[in-house]
């Protein structure tokens, strides 16, 4: 299904918060150039031509001339005051101290599962979306050997099933063609699946029992049926050409390519039959003649132990992601697309590549809590917990991306175990992230919390500052739009009360085709929270304040 093109956020109806002392000045986008002197007054302005003189008695012009002589005198303090507190500003950078948000090596995880792979009761499968949408699909396979077979019209809804690495895990596909090409396809979908166990749960001995991959794998393979399906294998630059058989034994994934290209339906079906039929081998291997031996593992799960650096192989990672996206999400775009646009209740994702940059940045680990303040249908939470086994929350202030993300999170859950995978835990609450009492609970333990706000109104980003600073030393804010008025660290007399002057930030370009509702390029900011430079800072201020006193007074 297509992904939607707008963006996701909690609503809030609150103005900012008030500034901290009455010479606190409103946050802009632009850095500030001139340092302004402490106080509710304006710096004094500085003559430039003396008062004529007056004929006057004697008397009153001793008087006189003494005034003239207090006011040069006040003058010479007025510029020396200002020339004082004209200080070279301090940036972040400058201090010997990293506050580097590249974070410590990730921690390991097990990343695989003793328990049955059955997805259980209230499981969205492949067929149940299609048949959800049945209006959307049409015919894709024929009996070439006998056209007057309607067994494969839509009508019939014709299947075949695939077996999932663990045990009693198995999918039921319905082999139809979607009408737009740019909605879900099944058969699509299950090839890639398929070619994903191949490539990353079994050795070179066990795949050789199916064949070699599709060359055109990694590329979109578009199944749009040729105009002559008979004849074009013939030729020897044609892609279609099928190399028949493997010197160890049948091809059997070339086979099922050729089925796809011709749309030959029996010959799919067969394949997959015997395919099917060797991963069963795999997955419940024969038991040992004495029966008090224990019985031999599922050697799917056991490839899952020798995986590098206990992490999910990106393939693998995606698959599980699409899958579960397609099912749960992808019926819903309708939906999803009603919203109020140019208001903080706007709904867009980021991508699966998108939060992976992230995970790796901010250095999320099995041990972190990670935090998405608006989180839409949860799409980024279940990835950081399957990609690390974090612990995630959410919150998301619109009913029907909640009840969306609720239905995502069930269906990644018996996915994951499809795939014999474990996966961190994942709460999600439908409310506003500003009076919510989780949110207040959760903040002070947060290491990662995410805020796609590229579309907040301001007064909702001004309300969201305060709550930050519940957060712990070292924890990361992350975002679309910077919480701070300057991104080159910059810290003055202006800024050095504000809130944010507490967070280090660093700008990161995300590519093009990160977020759903624009294919450019853009920025996003880390902000870290960084208390012992704020504070280094802050002395260093109040010492130059201190000098700056003292000079006015001589």
């Amino acid at each position: 299904m297509k992904r939607e093109q707008e963006t996701t956020s909690s609503q809030a109806h609150l103005s900012p918060p008030t500034p901290v002392s009455a010479e606190t000045s409103p946050e802009t986008d632009e850095p500030d150039h001139h340092v302004q002197i402490a106080g509710p007054s304006k710096r004094p302005r500085i003559l430039t031509t003396a008062p004529e003189p007056t004929l006057r008695p004697s008397k009153p012009k001793k008087r006189a001339n003494a005034c003239r002589s207090r006011a040069s005198s006040s003058r010479a303090q007025s510029r020396q005051r200002s020339e004082t507190l004209d200080i070279e500003p301090i940036y972040r950078n400058s201090r010997s101290r990293s506050t580097s948000v590249l974070p410590p090596a990730p921690r390991h995880r097990q990343l695989w599962i003793t328990e049955d792979g059955s997805p259980g009761e209230n499981f969205v499968s492949a067929a149940s979306v299609i048949k959800t949408l049945s209006r959307s699909y049409k015919t894709y396979f024929k009996n070439l050997d006998d056209l007057s077979d309607t067994s494969f019209e839509a009508e019939s809804y014709p299947a075949t099933e695939l077996e999932y690495p663990n045990a009693h895990a198995c999918e039921t596909y319905y082999l139809l063609a979607p009408k737009d090409p740019d909605h879900y396809n099944p058969i699509m979908c299950l090839e890639q699946s398929l070619y994903t166990i191949f490539e990353c749960y079994l050795t070179p001995a066990q795949q050789a029992l199916f064949g070699t991959l599709p060359t055109d794998f990694l590329q979109d393979v578009d199944i749009t049926p040729p105009s002559s399906p008979l004849t074009q294998d013939s030729g020897e630059s044609s892609p279609l050409k099928l190399p028949s058989y493997d010197p160890r034994g049948t091809n059997y994934l070339r086979l099922l390519q050729r089925s796809v290209r011709r749309r030959d339906g029996p010959l799919f079906l067969s394949t997959m039959q015997t395919i099917n039929q060797l991963l069963r081998t795999l997955k419940y291997p024969p038991l040992p003649s004495d029966a008090f031996a224990p019985a031999p593992p599922n050697v799917l799960i056991e490839a899952i132990k020798s995986w590098p650096q206990s992490t999910i192989p990106d393939k693998v990672l995606m698959r599980i992601i699409d899958e579960t996206y397609q099912r749960s999400v992808g019926p819903h775009a309708l939906k999803l697309n009603r919203y109020e646009a140019f208001s903080s209740e706007v709904y867009g994702e980021l991508m699966p590549s998108f939060t992976s940059d992230i995970i790796a940045a901010t250095g999320l680990h099995k041990d972190s809590l990670f935090m998405d303040l608006g989180c839409g249908v949860g799409n980024v939470l279940v990835q950081a917990s399957l990609e690390t086994c974090c612990k995630s929350y959410g919150i998301e202030v619109m009913p029907t991306p909640a009840e969306v993300g609720r239905e995502q999170l069930r269906q990644m859950k018996k996915r994951c175990r499809m795939w014999g995978l474990s996966m961190g835990e994942v709460e999600l609450e439908e409310g506003d992230m500003l009076t919510s009492r989780r949110v207040t609970e959760l903040l002070p333990q947060a290491d990662v919390v995410l805020v796609n706000n590229k579309v907040f109104q301001q007064p909702l980003n001004e309300a969201l500052r305060p709550r930050f600073l519940d957060l712990k030393e070292g924890a990361i804010v992350v975002s679309l739009k910077p919480f701070v008025s300057s991104l080159n660290a910059r810290v003055t007399e202006r800024n050095v009360d504000d809130i944010s002057a507490i967070f280090d930030v660093v700008e990161r370009p995300y590519r093009s085709g990160s977020v759903s509702w624009g294919s450019g390029g853009g920025s996003y900011y880390l902000h870290k929270v960084d208390r012992e430079g704020y504070a280094s800072i802050k002395q260093r201020f109040e010492n130059l304040r201190a000098r700056s006193a003292r000079a006015s007074r001589r």
